[in-house]
């Protein structure tokens, strides 16, 4: 069994910064792809950012520049950091991993999402 878990979100004033964490744990054997998704009220879920076990990151148009994603492999941790908000970052944002367990099956799991609100 895996599980993401993700901390860190929560309201922000516009130009403000926050940063997510994501954690995975269980039995895993390797962890390859990691990533960020985020869906906002009426809309459908879209990417943020991924990376990749070596470190390779790809970002949605609309954050580049502002987010910033990594990883410590050693956590099987993923990080968001997130600065200038505005306010239409505002969504639920879900973590997104693809995991070898130690079953040798690759899996893709989701995290349980955490609220980012963006507001004066």
């Amino acid at each position: 069994q895996v599980q993401l878990v993700e901390s860190g979100g929560g309201l922000v004033q516009p130009g403000g910064s926050l940063r997510l964490s994501c954690a995975a744990s269980g039995s895993i054997f390797r962890i390859n792809a990691m990533g960020w998704y985020r869906q906002a009220p009426g809309n459908e879920r879209e990417l943020v950012a991924t990376i990749t076990s070596g470190g390779g990151a790809n970002y949605a148009d609309s954050v580049k520049g502002r987010f910033t994603i990594s990883r410590d492999n050693a956590k099987n941790t993923v990080y968001l950091q997130m600065n200038s908000l505005k306010p239409e970052d505002t969504a639920v944002y879900y973590c997104n991993a693809a995991i070898l367990g130690t079953t040798m099956r690759l899996y893709d799991y989701w995290g349980q999402g955490t609220q980012v609100t963006v507001s004066s």
